[in-house]
């Protein structure tokens, strides 16, 4: 029933105002203390895992033996963009100033990381820095290639096209929505790894229940072109998700890979993957991009990057495969998992015991399983939360079909997501629901 809080969604909500009572009695601003040249664990990113994986070491080592990398200024929380394209969040909510989020007491080095030498333990910065390091975690995180797109990224300059993975971009996704009057909406998926793999059809989703609430759907064709073979990787959220296709006349067409936009033309080509050579092109009266992306470049020609240049690290442990002191967390790394901050929230527990082990000299003992989790919206007020493993395989928190469209789900992601993400996970408290999990479901998986 719309406005009930399930049982298990209270449960944590208890907890997270426990969570809230502890935060708000340490409030802190980030350091002001000089660099050094050595630092006992070197972080590397100043996005979500670095952040995560900097509050949990200060707790072992101390704040002054801590050091985050990072250039940005503001630090985002990237999630929310999906409504921030669909008009029902701002850009300003998911906007923080990096020196509020970063550690008290851990240093923060303004710079990019520019060079690798793991050999001697050290890291080049772009503002001529030398770092070196007992532990280094790498956070990097991965980059978006509109480039590599014909006619991206100049073609933003035009109306009618937008794109939910950068804050660039992100309004002039819901701009293209609601000065949409009729013809083609067109949603991407390109043929690389990318972060938050269902967010390419959340938009598609929102956009058409923005177009019904608006009274333009009749006047719209809705169409989901994406590289994959198929829907979504799971076969129970896929089977779900075509029904959801289905009774909303939504045309989704598999192996189709953007390769260019013509934005004065309104038009989008794309190649078919399964016929190379074969390129078909769509008119189209408002586009969503998802650009592909790849691993930090920063990796490239390093040791420490696997052979399609992501960091390479034991699936288990996130433990570097050649050096025993690197450890990996998020999305620059190459862990068969999808890439998002749920995913980031499990990898920091179980990064946490691994740095803790190591530190006493001893081997890791604990396993990440490769949990991610997709909150797929649906609607305005639905979702649909799918979570499983490495293998594919559902692995879900609450004791109720989560492949069935949902209020409270919603609700979760909306509104008590975000608060988990400030306050737990960035202070390095929250490390995922599988505790909650255990609880929820007797013991059982």
């Amino acid at each position: 029933m719309a406005g009930v809080l399930h049982p298990q969604l209270l449960l944590l909500s208890r907890h997270y105002c426990r969570v809230f009572s502890v935060i708000n009695s340490h409030i802190h601003t980030s350091s002001g203390l000089a660099a050094k040249d050595h630092y006992k664990v070197l972080v590397l990113g100043g996005g979500t895992g670095g952040i995560a994986m900097a509050a949990r070491l200060k707790r072992k080592v101390g704040a002054e033996n801590v050091a985050i990398v990072e250039p940005s200024e503001t630090h985002y929380y990237q999630p929310i963009w999906t409504l921030v394209g669909a008009g029902a969040k701002t850009v300003a909510s998911s906007a923080r100033s990096t020196a509020s989020v970063i550690p008290s007491g851990v240093t923060w080095v303004k710079s990019k990381v520019a060079q690798f030498d793991p050999e001697n333990n050290t890291v080049h910065t772009d503002s001529g820095e030398k770092i070196s390091y007992d532990y280094l975690i790498v956070a990097l995180g991965l980059e978006l290639h509109f480039e590599k797109i014909k006619g991206l990224p100049e073609a933003f300059e035009h109306p009618k096209i937008g794109s939910n993975y950068s804050v660039k971009t992100v309004e002039k996704t819901w701009n293209a929505l609601r000065n949409f009057k009729e013809g083609n909406a067109l949603f991407t998926v390109p043929n690389t790894p990318i972060k938050c793999g269902g967010a390419p059809q959340k938009i598609m989703y929102l956009s058409d229940s923005y177009l019904r609430k608006t009274g333009k759907r009749s006047k719209a064709n809705i169409i989901f072109n994406t590289s994959l073979p198929v829907l979504f990787g799971v076969k129970k959220y896929a089977d779900a998700l075509w029904e959801i296709v289905k009774k909303r006349d939504l045309n989704v067409n598999l192996r189709q890979n953007l390769i260019e936009v013509r934005a004065d033309q309104q038009e989008a080509v794309f190649e078919n993957l399964d016929k190379p050579g074969e390129t078909e092109v769509f008119k189209y009266e408002m586009i969503h991009v998802t650009p592909p992306m790849g691993p930090p470049a920063a990796l490239k020609g390093s040791s420490l990057e696997d052979a399609a240049g992501w960091l390479d690290v034991n699936k288990y442990n996130l433990q570097h495969n050649t050096y025993a002191n690197v450890f990996g967390i998020g999305d620059c790394t190459n862990l068969p998992t999808s890439k998002t901050a749920a995913a980031v929230a499990a990898q920091s527990g179980v990064l946490d015991r691994t740095i803790s082990r190591v530190l006493k000299k001893q081997t890791p003992d604990k396993a990440y399983d490769g949990y991610t989790s997709c909150p797929l919206v649906t609607s305005y007020n639905t979702v649909m939360l799918a979570e499983f493993d490495y293998d594919g395989q559902p692995l879900e928190t609450f004791p109720v079909d989560q492949s069935k469209e949902s209020r409270v789900m919603y609700h979760m992601k909306a509104d008590v997501m975000p608060q988990l993400y400030w306050h737990g996970l960035l202070k390095g408290i929250w490390g995922g629901p599988g505790p909650y999990r255990t609880i929820m479901h007797l013991g059982m998986k």
